[in-house]
């Protein structure tokens, strides 16, 4: 591996005579496995000789190095390359920490710091075990509640010998600052008061005091206060066409604005696709819905199976993740944030919306699918909904449909 990063021999010297020349290597071949590129390897080498001394790693055994003595190492070798023109850079002494806390982990011999557990740490993992098995509901709802929950908790402050100190009063005072801080929208502050009502049903079983959950009220949200809005397709076109380029990030993003716009797929459904959920030769694509459970089956379009096929092909990191989206810098992972990709180039775009994030495509996707004549039957089940009434909406939006209806002859009826 050294003979292949460095080309002098001194350098070449330095790495293989240094302290720990055997795991300094592995950790290399480790980072180069999971597609670290030859340029960065070149900048992680000689950080790993550095901790290597700095630490005293090869006198010290197996012994566990803890967060602090690494801080403290990382401030002395930054100062120990700074100059009389040039001071100590922040930079240089976070790269240091990073790479010596990475390596460490990699070699088992990093302290993990003990964070405070949860003062109701039990009874959240309970909750989640008593949503995922006895009412069957999809991982990402069970995160979505038990965040909102323990954000609650924490911002009410409620400790484990305080709990019979609950009253309604008191819940409704907290929730009452929480919405004026964070500016909830009405919609908003329905969905946390039904977080909040599952839970204190699920604790008041557990101890807690009794009613807290009957007595929590959430505002009244009529149906279509808020309808959905999403762009044009002319402004999906041009969002696409964003993406024609040759970088990395281009090809990438260029299958994800599909996949969003062309099957209205959801960001996790994006996220969450797998190799195998293409069958390139039968021209079909699985996709498991995160709500429901299930999964549906699509013919592959033609541009779609284009765009990923390129992507895998020219840009896809070498990794053993299954996921086919994954990050295009190091440490290479699966993606995890499609909202990120979408809302960076809608803003350029200066499309006027209020969301900006992939779920305005899947919106996009359903007037399109409305203004070409399809049912909202089937544009119910391109989307996989599983009420008729979360598609209905898009009808309601439908301004020129209504128009057609409105200018309709009646001819001699009276």
């Amino acid at each position: 591996m050294f003979d292949l990063l460095f080309k002098r021999s001194a350098t070449r010297c330095r790495h293989q005579v240094g302290p720990l020349a055997q795991e300094r290597l592995a950790y290399l071949r480790h980072l180069a496995d999971n597609g670290m590129s030859h340029a960065s390897l070149l900048e992680v080498a000689p950080y790993l000789l550095a901790v290597a001394r700095y630490l005293r790693l090869a006198d010290r055994g197996d012994e566990i190095i803890s967060v602090n003595e690494i801080d403290g190492e990382a401030v002395r070798w930054a100062k120990r390359r700074s100059t009389p023109n040039r001071r100590p850079g922040r930079r240089s002494r976070a790269t240091f920490r990073c790479h010596a806390i990475d390596w460490l982990h990699f070699l088992g011999r990093l302290e993990f710091p003990h964070a405070p557990a949860h003062p109701h740490a039990e009874l959240m993992a309970a909750f989640a075990d008593y949503m995922c098995r006895d009412r069957g509901l999809s991982a990402g709802l069970i995160r979505m509640r038990v965040w909102s929950v323990r954000r609650f908790l924490d911002f009410f402050g409620i400790a484990t010998d305080s709990v019979q100190t609950l009253t309604v009063t008191r819940i409704d005072e907290t929730f009452q600052k929480m919405a004026n801080r964070y500016g909830w929208a009405r919609r908003t502050v329905q969905t946390q008061a039904s977080h909040l009502r599952v839970f204190f049903a699920y604790a008041e079983r557990h101890g807690w005091p009794q009613g807290l959950a009957q007595a929590i009220e959430s505002p009244r949200v009529f149906s279509q206060t808020s309808l959905p809005r999403g762009p044009s397709w002319d402004d999906v076109q041009r969002l696409i066409a964003t993406t024609e380029g040759d970088e990395s990030s281009d090809i990438r993003d260029r299958g994800i604005l599909l996949l969003l716009a062309v099957y209205g797929f959801r960001a996790d459904e994006v996220r969450r696709l797998r190799l195998d959920s293409f069958d390139w030769e039968r021209e079909r694509l699985a996709v498991a819905c995160p709500k429901s459970l299930q999964t549906r089956t699509f013919p592959l379009c033609r541009s779609v199976g284009d765009a990923v096929l390129r992507y895998l092909k020219e840009v896809r990191p070498r990794s053993a993740y299954r996921e086919v989206f994954l990050s295009l810098r190091f440490p290479v992972q699966p993606l995890g944030n499609v909202w990120r990709v979408v809302s960076k180039r809608l803003r350029a775009l200066g499309v006027s919306l209020p969301h900006h994030g992939p779920h305005s495509l899947r919106h996009a996707c359903a007037f399109h699918l409305l203004t070409e004549g399809l049912s909202l039957k089937e544009i119910g089940d391109h989307l996989g909904h599983r009420h008729p009434d979360s598609t209905r909406i898009y009808a309601n939006v439908d301004l020129t449909g209504l128009r057609q209806v409105a200018d309709f002859d009646l001819g001699e009826l009276p």
